[in-house]
């Protein structure tokens, strides 16, 4: 039996009950487990193993790629910009980005890009032919294209192109980059360990992605926004130097799980960190719920804030493999739960429903 290491305090022994137990049944291979409550991190959790070999254990600082669970710092990112005042939520991208403004997309604003309402889900098909680490081609092949319904109409969460849209609209509006605000401003403001382009003296700490099952990439690439450009979930280029120390912001930042959960503890807190970076309007509006419809994407029906999926009981985001966060606002607290090994939700669900929460919908899955 490989053993959980790490800590809780009283009240959560359940929590490391649940984790052994995926760790013991060979659910989990490597992942971490936080829980925040009161400004106090009471639960830290560390099981099975870093890499692929299985030679190094996980540990508290092993960072891993959680996919979309990234979107939420690329907000953070544009809402940095619009605080400010290089950007406005609701005034047309093409006002900044001219080659942006084209086949129906002449009044797009930097709000539906952040609520996964700016029509553009998935790359075109033009875009089929360009490697997946073609930063300008994947961008230029985004503002070339037709959006997919008119914006605003419709919903579907823009699996790879989030991170590409907002750092279009940074470089032609702000002068600046998604990295740039990211790990210039807001990591440091909000004291993340968590990393796009991951430093030099960062890489030995990050965690081999593996698949849970050989066939589940080929089962999820027949999803159609995530098939261009093509490598996204293949785990032998995410596992590369030169994907890790890249931008692909809707899916490739890297982070501990200790530092997601302090992020989501401090989330809605009027005197934290993250109001303090944005202010009080920006921090109202990156909490709010912006709208509640059907999200092609996931299949059912969601409420978006500016950057998280909302409901009367938390405020989440979730990643494509299994890693999730989320704020409960029932009970206030926060966890993460970061995996290397890609397969559903159902393991971050268990943890959740170990601190009474109910985790049914936190991203892509």
């Amino acid at each position: 039996m490989v053993k959980v290491a790490g800590f809780v305090a009283d009240g959560y022994e359940a929590v490391r009950q649940v984790f052994q137990q995926l760790v013991d049944d060979g659910r989990e291979t490597g992942a971490g487990v936080s829980v925040w409550r009161e400004g106090q991190e009471v639960v830290r959790l560390s099981g099975g193993w870093a890499d692929a070999g299985r030679r190094g254990p996980w540990r508290p600082d092993t960072l891993v790629q959680p996919y979309s669970l990234s979107k939420s710092f690329v907000t953070l990112a544009a809402l940095v910009a619009v605080r400010d005042g290089a950007l406005a939520l609701d005034e047309p991208i093409a006002g900044h980005w001219p080659a942006y403004g084209v086949r129906g997309k002449e009044r797009t604003t930097l709000r539906q890009v952040l609520t996964h309402r700016a029509g553009q889900p998935r790359f075109p098909a033009e875009a089929a032919g360009l490697d997946l680490l073609d930063d300008a081609g994947l961008r230029e092949s985004l503002a070339r294209a037709a959006p997919e319904y008119v914006p605003g109409t419709s919903l579907g969460e823009h699996a790879l192109t989030y991170g590409h849209l907002v750092d279009g609209i940074l470089r032609a509006g702000a002068g600046t980059t998604l990295a740039e605000v990211y790990n210039e401003t807001v990591r440091p403001a909000l004291d993340l360990d968590a990393w796009f382009a991951v430093p030099d003296h960062a890489l030995d700490r990050v965690a081999d992605l593996e698949y849970a099952d050989p066939d589940w990439p080929r089962r999820l690439h027949a999803a159609p926004w995530l098939q261009i450009p093509a490598g996204t979930l293949d785990v032998e280029r995410a596992n590369s130097r030169a994907w890790r120390q890249a931008v692909f912001g809707a899916v490739n930042l890297h982070a501990t799980a200790t530092s997601i959960a302090q992020f989501f503890s401090q989330l809605t807190d009027e005197e934290g960190p993250v109001h303090a970076l944005l202010g009080p309007r920006l921090h109202t509006e990156l909490l709010a719920s912006q709208v509640t419809d059907f999200d092609e994407v996931f299949g059912t029906r969601i409420t978006w804030t500016l950057g998280f999926v909302r409901d009367r009981g938390k405020i989440a985001k979730g990643g494509i493999g299994g890693s999730a966060a989320w704020w409960s606002r029932r009970h206030q607290h926060a966890c993460a739960y970061l995996t290397r090994r890609l397969d559903d939700h159902s393991r971050a669900a268990e943890i959740a429903a170990a601190l009474g929460d109910d985790l049914a919908v936190v991203g892509e899955d």
